[in-house]
């Protein structure tokens, strides 16, 4: 199973969170409970739970509504939750992680704010986010979100919408997203707003980075669906909802990066040398093509396929290594990708028995390839001194008769 967070319409705001996982199943009732007793010592909360319809569709919103917007030190607001949870909720496991993963979010926010302002994090004061209806909101997404179980499912974000125009802020009149949302969001694929309004918030930002593995453009194939959706406060002709999509991955997608530059006066020995540097610098896969450049030169294209962190350095190396002036780069390809694993097996080589490892490919337990390793294969033929074709035959041969196609 997979967790899709889809604000590529309405944004992300903590009390959206809320409401999505209390679309999605979570219970109401307990999240509730925790988020009063976690911003009892904060000030006064009131939670309105209602089902509005937002562009005809029924939805989940939770309004958190509170007097006392007094400004907190972090360490403040993390010295409180931590008495909290001792008289309250000790030795319970779900509230543990909920408190854990709290404090990531609250420490992202004031990080963020922290740099923006030059200030140490123990010397600034939270102030959109600091307040007893703020800290609800964070302790009650974590809560949902951990009451759901799916903190053990791979969570992808499609790209957030973080709206466009100007918001007004305690430091006075920003650019939207707010620059503590903007800072928030620097590694995470945003979109312009539908609206002229603000729609990303600094809560909604830290829940979402901290919840995320991986970032796509488009939904992954899936099946088995289960959608909540979580509904803000304004008022547009758009989705104004947050939407979490809760469903069985097929054929599970990940995020990768192109990288590709032609050469021309390059030896054979240097890109042998090549090849292997890249492949050990966590390359997915490299090529190397001939070519005929300009003025019918010939010359090598060097593709490479990575995921987008390990991008920078595998640039930094094809430049050094080649002398090339210029690299493309093509992000956020995006490849389906079948579960594979590797499983040893006992198999008879010319009727003796060997380990060999499979690579073994599936979807949904269904196996669509199992491929002996070559220098498992390399191994018994220069033993039993046999060509590899024949092993890798053999091999093919005994792995279909014990354990089928």
């Amino acid at each position: 199973m997979v967790l899709i967070i889809d604000a590529q319409v309405s944004g992300i705001a903590g009390n959206m969170f809320i409401g999505s996982l209390l679309d999605l199943g979570a219970s109401s009732e307990k999240t509730m409970e925790v988020m009063k007793t976690y911003a009892k010592p904060f000030g006064k909360i009131e939670i309105e739970l209602t089902h509005p319809l937002k562009a005809g569709i029924k939805t989940t919103q939770v309004h958190v509504k509170t007097i006392d917007k007094k400004a907190r030190k972090y360490n403040e607001i993390i010295e409180k939750i931590d008495e909290i949870t001792k008289e309250n909720y000790l030795n319970d496991k779900i509230i543990e992680k909920t408190i854990k993963l709290s404090k990531k979010i609250f420490k992202t926010i004031q990080e963020a704010e922290s740099t923006l302002h030059n200030k140490d994090i123990n010397e600034l004061h939270f102030h959109e986010v600091g307040t007893a209806d703020a800290i609800a909101d964070v302790i009650g997404a974590t809560y949902a979100y951990h009451l759901l179980g799916l903190d053990k499912e791979k969570v992808y974000s499609l790209p957030v919408s973080v709206g466009s125009g100007q918001v007004k802020t305690q430091h006075g009149l920003m650019p939207v997203p707010a620059p503590a949302t903007n800072k928030i969001l620097e590694n995470v694929p945003i979109i312009g707003g539908p609206i002229n309004k603000e729609l990303a918030t600094p809560t909604g930002a830290a829940i979402l980075v901290n919840i995320t593995d991986e970032y796509i453009q488009h939904q992954p194939i899936t099946q088995k669906r289960k959608t909540g959706y979580g509904a803000g406060t304004l008022k547009t002709d758009t989705l104004n909802a947050l939407r979490l999509i809760h469903a069985q991955a097929i054929l599970p997608e990940e995020n990768l990066t192109i990288l590709e530059t032609n050469v021309d006066t390059v030896t054979g020995e240097i890109l042998g040398g090549l090849f292997d540097k890249l492949l050990n610098a966590k390359a997915r896969d490299v090529t190397i093509t001939p070519i005929i450049m300009k003025k019918n030169r010939p010359g090598h294209l060097i593709k490479i396929i990575t995921k987008p962190e390990n991008a920078d350095n595998l640039t930094r190396i094809l430049m050094e290594e080649t002398g090339t002036l210029g690299v493309r780069v093509i992000p956020y390809a995006h490849r389906s990708v079948a579960h594979r694993e590797i499983k040893k097996y006992v198999l008879e080589i010319n009727g003796k028995k060997e380990e060999i490892q499979f690579k073994v490919g599936s979807i949904q337990d269904k196996i669509i390839k199992h491929t002996p390793e070559y220098e498992d294969i390399k191994k018994i033929a220069y033993k039993r001194n046999m060509p590899i074709k024949d092993v890798m035959d053999q091999a093919q041969n005994e792995y279909i008769k014990k354990y089928g196609r």
